[in-house]
């Protein structure tokens, strides 16, 4: 009999107000608890708060070593962000291959007693939630690092693994997308999974294989396809400054999220909350400047091709960068617009558009505070860091800032922001990108749907094609957690992150027998925990 102690995770199942109270059952076995629909919710909910520990930290294995950013200041792990010193011990490496099997052991643990457990009318539609839970983990793992262990409920020490190949990998994640979508509900978004979100998720791990060796003919096809029946004719009609406004991080363009709130991370306030608002600029003065601007890594700063990708036009511009920053930087939220031009400016960051007649006016026409810096155009990316590296030397990204006062100083570098994983004009890049190769006029037309709404002219179908598509990636999910797996997926990785990362030349992807390292290596410590002497490492790293 295995004694169960629930300690009170708290996390929102069905929204980001709902949670569980702190509960101790440590008299209580776990084949009397979870057999009980309460007791079920528990691990339906424990599944949620792994989500957590997945996304909630470090976003280097999702963001480093890429087109759009490079460190600054601050130091991003060597091996990650420049290749030459990726090894197996390499800090950061083995961060999703430890929490992506924990999520797949706290589902497999739940599909258990889903079996055995009271029989509820929403038990069909929980067992959904978990198979969609288990399938991302796994997405996770076979994108990083290729191959691994495909692995049942564990009850008992296992110190033995084999490795699956990646085809193996894909084919269960698709399996349990596939019987999530046919029993999960179509309510609204709210915070929990339900079909529109598995389907999401299938057309993306359709996409994702379909440039594999292993492909299956029809892998295009149904990514496409499912991705058309995920957008179901709804356009994008919401500001896109208004997809991150804080506060609204539900709405009609979300999808999935990772929920937190203040009760989620009240047991462990300095670790439990997201850290996205951390990165992607260098630093703010944090708590010393009394809670008036972010605390930030100087680290994943936007480099010169990111920032060199946006017009005139486009909104997202705007929207994603603070390209004013007031004396009290808050109050670009706190104030309402109409009131900004009575606020002074400490900095402002020039778009490349500028022309010297621009500037004049800026200057003279603007409520600039005693300390007010002009950054020119060129001067505030992370390769600028390497001529000056002062606070607020490159770019502030605003998308994911949390201006409650409440976070994040009071509770430790962390935010109680959301972190979208999943979002309609995702949908329709991913869309477009499964059409380009099957039906190219119907892909430019999703990708002309994203920069309809950043107010762009449509693209022409003469520059269709997938360079065009990552860079509306870059225009549009600008510090996401996408980037390393959209470059990893199209094969550019290599090219483009030598040609835009001035950390990383082409060789250093060169790896063990001249292999290319473009999946992360197996964690040492896993490799060495296995008795299973046979278990392969990747190939770069033998």
């Amino acid at each position: 009999m295995k004694r169960i102690l629930i300690l009170g995770i708290v996390l929102a199942t069905f929204s980001c107000s709902d949670f569980i109270d702190e509960e101790n059952l440590s008299n209580v076995t776990a084949e009397s608890f979870y057999v009980t629909a309460e007791g079920f919710q528990s691990l339906v909910n424990a599944n949620y708060a792994q989500l957590k520990d997945i996304y909630g930290n470090e976003p280097y294995l999702f963001c480093a070593g890429t087109d759009l950013y490079a460190e600054g200041r601050g130091n991003e792990p060597d091996g990650l962000a420049e290749y030459t010193q990726l090894i197996p011990s390499s800090s950061g490496v083995g961060h999703l291959y430890n929490e992506c099997y924990k999520a797949i052991q706290l589902a497999n643990r739940a599909l258990h007693y889903s079996e055995i457990t009271e029989q509820t009318d929403n038990l069909n539609e929980l067992v959904g939630e978990l198979k969609y839970l288990r399938a991302n983990a796994y997405f996770l793992l076979v994108q990083t690092y290729g191959g691994v262990a495909i692995t049942d409920y564990i009850d008992s020490a296992v110190l033995s693994f084999d490795r699956n190949s990646a085809e193996e990998v894909y084919s269960q994640i698709v399996t349990d997308l596939n019987e999530a979508i046919g029993s999960l509900g179509t309510s609204p978004y709210t915070g929990k999974v339900n079909k529109r979100a598995a389907q999401n998720l299938l057309a993306k791990v359709y996409l994702t294989r379909a440039y594999e060796d292993f492909a299956e003919a029809n892998d295009f096809v149904m990514a496409a396809s499912l991705a058309d029946e995920v957008i179901a004719g709804q356009t994008l009609d919401l500001d896109y400054e208004d997809v991150f406004t804080p506060g609204n991080d539900i709405n009609e363009e979300v999808i999935f999220s990772v929920q937190f709130s203040k009760g989620s991370v009240s047991t462990s306030p300095t670790t439990l909350g997201s850290r996205q608002f951390y990165y992607f600029s260098s630093y703010l003065g944090g708590s010393e400047v009394a809670g008036d601007a972010p605390n930030r890594s100087y680290t994943l700063c936007p480099s010169d091709f990111a920032l060199g990708l946006y017009t005139q036009d486009d909104t997202r511009w705007e929207a994603t960068f603070m390209t004013e920053v007031f004396q009290a930087y808050y109050d670009y939220f706190r104030v309402d617009k109409a009131d900004h031009d009575n606020l002074l400016i400490t900095d402002f960051y020039e778009p490349q558009w500028f022309t010297a007649t621009d500037k004049a006016n800026y200057l003279a026409t603007k409520n600039l505070a005693p300390d007010f810096v002009y950054h020119n155009w060129g001067e505030f990316s992370s390769e600028y860091t390497e001529i000056q590296s002062l606070d607020y030397e490159t770019i502030p990204v605003k998308k994911f800032d949390d201006p409650d006062p409440s976070t994040p100083f009071s509770s430790g570098n962390v935010s109680t922001r959301d972190i979208i994983l999943s979002r309609l004009s995702e949908t329709y890049l991913i869309a477009a990108e499964a059409y380009l190769s099957t039906n190219p006029t119907t892909g430019l037309a999703r990708l002309n749907e994203v920069r309809r709404r950043a107010g762009v002219m449509p693209a022409d179908i003469s520059e269709f094609d997938i360079d065009y598509i990552l860079d509306e990636r870059a225009r549009e999910l600008l510090g996401e957690y996408h980037r390393w797996f959209d470059l990893k997926r199209t094969g550019k990785l290599v090219e483009r992150a030598s040609m835009y990362n001035r950390l990383v030349d082409e060789s250093n992807f060169v790896g063990v027998g001249g292999n290319l390292k473009i999946l992360r290596p197996i964690p040492q410590d896993a490799i060495d925990l296995n008795q299973n002497r046979d278990f392969p490492q990747n190939p770069a790293y033998e």
